[in-house]
């Protein structure tokens, strides 16, 4: 029997330093006996809970269902225990499949090595049985196999995401080093931010944080334009529960008001493309999104301001972030009274370069950087704009 069949037990992958608000998210969709651990989550749920959690978390970036624990002291070992699990159970030759692997402190020391040879103990078992191998698919695999090795201790788990999750399918079009999904999810649920005020985006970008917040505030599931989850290839999968969760999660999707969500950037090509990505969900066509720099905008009072300044990748020098963010930071004080002010910057060491001072600041992991999410409140009086006195 597989590991996960013996104690309903999974593990959710989650960025470093959001264990705890990604535990909060796994309750709330039905998880059970959670504990926080090394980049993730342990938990117990039934089969309703994987598909909820699969479907709806926005913070976590995969689900792994345990198939086998062991202890892998050789690669001679490793290949014949991956070969013990009756792979015909999971998927058949018309699939493709492809093995992912992470491997530290132990003998076998590459994780690339590690991936060969359970690839060669899943394409030998099948070949043994049915006479071919089925296909490999490295980028986008039918079944995604998970090997983690950790002081000579492995577990073979089934990817029940099928891919990270941070994959929302409504990013059609992009940027250079655009936001990923789950951070800016992140970003939305760290603001506390339900709709209350309107939300605006002044560096807007592909339109990722107005997304992550027209599905936060409309109850869209992270997963509604998603194709293929993992959990379908599950041995036990039950496809009527599924389609049971998946229409009870969509029925919690409402409209959005006009007017709650709107961005701007200076590019109008990349307001062209952030449009096109908003209003592939439900709603989002009630996003307004304009051309026009921060610095043109006259008056954002009484708004939560959400932004990712253009940085890195996204600009020519150092030089030029930081007049960026001394200008945002002016903009912020002029014309942005009564407003609440987040910024996400992927180097921590910029937000000095913002003339105000922050309430507080959380480190959050961006693709290897450490990041920062800081929260500025622009107070009244500090406007220049006439009664703001």
């Amino acid at each position: 029997m597989y590991t996960y069949k013996k104690n309903n037990r999974f593990f959710a992958q989650v960025a470093d330093g959001l264990e705890e608000l990604a535990s909060r998210e796994l309750e709330a969709l039905g998880a059970g006996d959670i504990k926080p651990s090394y980049r993730g989550i342990y938990f117990s749920a039934d089969h309703a809970a994987l598909y909820r959690i699969n479907y709806s978390a926005c913070m976590i970036s995969r689900v792994l269902a345990p198939l086998i624990t062991f202890k892998c002291h050789s690669e001679k070992y490793l290949y014949k225990t991956a070969r013990s699990i009756k792979w015909s159970e999971i998927f058949s030759l018309d699939n493709t499949f492809a093995v992912f692997s992470n491997v530290s402190n132990s003998h076998i020391r590459h994780s690339q090595y590690a991936s060969l040879r359970v690839k060669d103990a899943i394409s030998d078992q099948f070949r043994e049985t049915f006479g071919q191998r089925p296909n490999v698919d490295a980028n986008e695999p039918d079944v995604w196999i998970n090997l983690y090795i950790a002081n000579n201790n492995a577990t073979i788990s089934l990817d029940t995401s099928g891919g990270s999750l941070h994959k929302r399918c409504y990013r059609k079009e992009s940027v250079v080093a655009p936001m990923q999904e789950t951070l800016a999810a992140t970003v939305v649920r760290l603001s506390g931010w339900n709709g209350e005020r309107p939300l605006y985006d002044p560096m807007c970008g592909s339109g990722t944080l107005l997304s992550e917040a027209c599905m936060h505030v409309c109850k869209i599931p992270s997963g509604y334009l998603r194709k293929n989850f993992g959990f379908t290839m599950l041995p036990d999968f039950n496809k009527s529960l599924w389609t049971k969760v998946k229409k009870e999660c969509d029925a919690g999707i409402h409209p959005l008001a006009k007017g709650l969500i709107g961005g701007s950037d200076i590019s109008g090509l990349v307001v062209k493309k952030a449009v096109k990505n908003c209003t592939i969900l439900p709603g989002g066509s009630q996003i307004a999104i304009k051309t026009m720099r921060f610095e043109n905008i006259d008056s954002l009072k009484n708004h939560v301001i959400l932004t990712n300044p253009p940085y890195g990748l996204r600009m020519n020098s150092q030089r030029e972030s930081i007049d960026i963010l001394k200008s945002f930071g002016t903009f912020l004080k002029r014309s942005c009274g009564g407003s609440t002010a987040y910024i996400f910057l992927g180097n921590q060491e910029l937000a000095k370069n913002i003339p105000l001072r922050a309430s507080w600041k959380k480190s959050l992991k961006s693709g290897g950087l450490e990041g920062v999410l800081v929260k500025y409140k622009i107070y009244l009086k500090l406007c220049n704009y006439s009664g703001s006195h």
